[in-house]
């Protein structure tokens, strides 16, 4: 096929609408240039449940073995499951998924072995140089050795893995309700919880690419009202969404009330730094709540603060040593997982912080959840520049706040702060803001939504 790499190989995957802009001829390319640039012997496959997945991963795990690859290939799984068999399998992996995109697209989320990820400053530019040459000039004959496709289960495994991290023996018998938006995590969700003290109420776990009931991307809260009816109704506990891909999850309490990734981020820090004798570095981004390295500090941690996105945050991890990292967007990132992002182990530390105490959720969560936030505003902005002087001209002569430019414009005072930051693929300004109070967060957001749309 006639393709445009430009448009389906982003900052840190592959990801497009399938026929049209790419297709198993081309995976195929793709498996050959990953085994190419990796220079592996052997390499992992995963792939999620939408209807061009098995398909396209077939194809890519060809294309490795006719360069000479050696590849397991795992089916099913979740992306942290195709983590967890890069880390524990020590090879390199793929993942074909389009995380919580619509049905039409597909993609490819690769790694290195042990998880190390794979973006544009390593190695994704140069796979895709070498697919770019091979449309032109035609794929390379298949060594004289091809390699041998072999499949493998890994589920239990994975799921013994993570139940040894976190401690889950001596809970009270909790209720939760988990939904799945029809991805992977119907598929992971039973037999991770399989044994342990909990009455499961499953929301849409049959695997269904073409998401019948909802988008599986929970972040977008049109998403969470059918799980926010259902626990209240269910009298849970609390309540959990996965993504499709079922790397991200989100917490409800027993009202249905969502439970901030910040205030999951500062619980998470919390344990994993008892779990370390009370030290270590947590890895948090610039627009979470001000309680993650509030908390961190107060738990004997040292808080590192990021740019936004995942490769910085996975950076940051390895140059620290880190134990622990969290984004607002309910990524949440281990050390003792490779340093990969589980939602599924974030939403086991959940459970068990939950089920150690008799407190609901929501009281549990109160002391994590100390600020409030606008959540995350996009404007269009015909000059993203301009705008961002323009803020930077208003607010930089004031002696009661600080400026700096980690990743946009970050405006902070005593009892306040906002971020300004640009995105890299629209013309759009992203604002976040917080404050001690509604009142204010309301006044500095709205201060600065004047600026941006002036």
């Amino acid at each position: 096929m006639t393709a445009d790499l430009s448009q389906i190989v982003k900052a840190y995957d592959v990801r497009g609408v399938v026929p049209d802009q790419w297709d198993a001829s081309l995976a195929t390319l793709f498996g050959a240039a990953f085994a190419e640039v990796t220079g592996a012997s052997a390499i992992v496959v995963g792939h999620d449940m939408r209807p061009s997945s098995p398909g396209l991963s077939r194809a890519f795990a060809r294309g490795a073995a006719d360069r000479g690859a050696d590849v397991t290939e795992i089916g099913l799984c979740s992306t942290d499951q195709l983590y967890h068999a890069s880390g524990a399998l020590n090879l390199p992996g793929a993942m074909f998924t389009a995380s919580h995109n619509p049905a039409q697209y597909n993609g490819i989320k690769l790694c290195r072995a042990g998880a190390a990820p794979v973006g544009q400053d390593t190695g994704l530019t140069q796979i895709r140089e070498l697919v770019e040459k091979w449309l032109e000039s035609g794929a390379p004959e298949p060594v004289a050795e091809p390699g041998t496709l072999d499949a493998r289960e890994t589920l239990e495994e994975y799921a013994a893995y993570l139940r040894s991290l976190v401690d889950l023996s001596s809970i009270r018998p909790l209720k939760v309700v988990v939904d799945a938006g029809n991805g992977m995590g119907g598929h992971t969700v039973p037999t991770v919880f399989a044994g342990l003290p909990l009455t499961l109420v499953p929301m849409y776990f049959e695997l269904d690419g073409t998401f019948p009931n909802h988008e599986a991307n929970p972040l977008d809260p049109a998403n969470l009202v059918d799980l926010q009816k259902r626990v209240p109704a269910e009298g849970a506990d609390l309540g959990i969404a996965f993504d499709g891909d079922a790397d991200r999850c989100f917490v409800v309490d027993e009202h249905g009330d969502p439970v901030s990734p910040s205030a999951v981020t500062a619980l998470v820090a919390a344990r994993e730094l008892a779990r370390n004798g009370g030290s270590g570095t947590i890895i948090h981004n610039l627009i979470t709540s001000r309680t993650v390295p509030e908390v961190v500090g107060e738990n004997g941690g040292t808080p590192v603060r990021t740019r936004v996105g995942h490769s910085f945050i996975k950076a940051e991890m390895a140059r620290t040593g880190a134990i622990f990292g969290g984004e607002h967007s309910a990524h949440y990132y281990f050390k003792d997982f490779w340093n990969a992002d589980t939602g599924m182990l974030a939403a086991l530390h959940v459970l068990a912080a939950l089920g150690g105490q008799e407190g609901p959720l929501s009281a549990l969560v109160a002391q994590y959840d100390r600020y409030t936030g606008s959540g995350e505003i996009n404007s269009t902005v015909a000059d993203q520049r301009a705008r961002l002087a323009a803020i930077r001209t208003a607010y930089e002569g004031r002696a009661d706040v600080t400026l700096d430019d980690l990743d946009g414009l970050t405006v902070a005072a005593d009892d306040w702060w906002f971020n300004v930051r640009p995105s890299n693929t629209e013309p759009l300004l992203r604002l976040n803001a917080e404050a001690k109070d509604e009142a204010t967060m309301t006044k500095v957001r709205d201060e600065a939504l004047a600026i941006i749309r002036a």
